[in-house]
């Protein structure tokens, strides 16, 4: 039988012909990406005597940015002079910064065909860019910068065969949401997109989808590559990439289709993801919300903002409920400044924040009481994930969350007429 994508990824990482099932790879990575939160966790961090390579080393500050603490500030420092000791090709100090898997896309740190390390969990999200990353751990990822070795186990892989396309306000969110109520987790096992309907999703889906799948448990998530991968990447490598593509007759664990058609928007409920689905005639009763939230690194792209300013153009938030935007990346700022989303959504009454992480990991400008009830476009929704363990967290598609900004309860985004603002299609990511 031939080799899927995750396979041949890790065999050559790992400097051999084959990888199968089973076995455990030991690899050498193309990039290792390093954000600010391990240097301020106490007993996380040692500084390093030595970096493999100064040029595959990144670090970037994401989780706490500016600084809302002490501790924060010391662990920024430390960053800081980290980066200068050893020369590092790629430092995104704050003012350059944003959500690290979204700087490392844009920027061009992730490439088809090869293999990304870093701390966070959703590492998976360059998966959507055919790269093979995952969240390893601050250990492993502390081995990886300095010895530039990391392992995984080899995995089997589940793939998903897109059909059609999107109706609209449909999303990519959405379409993550139906497979994992359709199928659950995907402990110990990698999934891999692709199919015929591949070329109906933007890049920005395709991210929402591949950073999601984290909420699955899978070990690696990615996408074929294509058209729509070379186009979004061109002018952004500084050498040219070589793709991987699952063999013909590659051994999967299942293959799956889905009908993107039939997708419907849908809300995953508190506190969990997989199989905790409901679609909008399901909810029992309207769901008041205290706050709704666009951004990380699943939904913090310019698409998202768009969307959101589609919807609350020429309206107000409902009285009560706190609208926050984030955008993932300084440039996605920049960009939605241009375009005037700024303006449309800070008119409307949200608050446009710097990009961090913020509120998704309820650790500032954004955290949850008890008690309270937030809609969110971020990544996660278990217990204390935003704040307070009393809280109840709701995910939706960034339609789904602006369209609930205005009417102050949870809301299908296809009851609400979108107006004619700035920017592209009313689905988002």
């Amino acid at each position: 039988m031939g080799a899927t994508t995750i396979e041949k990824i890790l065999a050559r990482a790992s400097g051999k012909s084959a990888v199968r099932p089973g076995e455990v790879a030991v690899c050498r990575p193309d990039m290792v990406v390093h954000i600010d939160l391990p240097m301020a966790i106490e007993g996380a961090w040692y500084r390093p005597t030595r970096v493999f390579d100064r040029e595959r080393v990144a670090v970037i500050f994401d989780h706490a940015v500016p600084s809302p603490s002490i501790r924060d500030a010391s662990a920024m420092s430390e960053g800081r002079r980290f980066a200068r000791q050893f020369g590092l090709a790629y430092f995104r100090d704050v003012g350059r910064h944003g959500i690290a898997h979204v700087v490392a896309a844009e920027e061009g740190l992730v490439r088809p065909g090869e293999l990304l390390v870093c701390a966070d969990s959703h590492t998976c999200a360059s998966g959507a860019l055919n790269c093979a990353g995952r969240g390893t751990g601050i250990p492993d990822t502390l081995q990886a910068i300095t010895r530039g070795l990391v392992w995984y186990p080899v995995t089997p892989t589940v793939r998903y065969e897109f059909r059609g396309a999107l109706a609209p306000m449909v999303s990519g969110k959405d379409v993550f949401f139906q497979i994992a109520q359709l199928w659950g987790a995907h402990g110990n096992t990698s999934i891999e997109y692709g199919g015929p309907g591949l070329r109906a999703l933007s890049i920005s889906e395709r991210r929402t989808i591949a950073t999601m799948s984290a909420e699955l448990g899978a070990e690696f998530a990615i996408f074929d590559h294509d058209e729509a991968t070379a186009e979004y990447l061109e002018g952004r490598l500084g050498n040219p990439a070589v793709p991987a593509h699952p063999d013909r007759d590659a051994d999967y664990l299942d293959v799956r289709a889905v009908d993107l058609a039939g997708v419907e928007p849908m809300v995953m409920l508190p506190h969990t993801v997989p199989r905790n689905g409901a679609r909008f005639s399901e909810l029992k009763g309207p769901v008041r919300i205290d706050q709704a939230f666009i951004g990380s690194c699943a939904n913090g792209l310019i698409e998202d903002l768009r969307v959101a300013a589609r919807i609350l153009g020429g309206n107000k938030v409902a009285p009560g409920v706190r609208f926050i935007v984030t955008p993932g990346f300084q440039a996605v700022y920049l960009q939605a400044v241009r375009e005037g989303l700024v303006a449309t959504l800070t008119e409307a009454g949200a608050v446009v924040t710097n990009s961090t992480c913020g509120a998704c990991f309820g650790y500032h400008m954004g955290v949850l009481g008890p008690g309270e009830v937030c809609v969110t476009a971020s990544t996660r929704n278990f217990r204390g994930r935003m704040g307070s363990t009393e809280a109840s967290i709701y995910l939706g598609s960034p339609a789904t969350v602006a369209a609930s900004a205005l009417t102050g309860v949870i809301t299908d985004p296809r009851t609400i007429a979108a107006s004619p603002s700035p920017g592209g299609a009313t689905g988002g990511s």
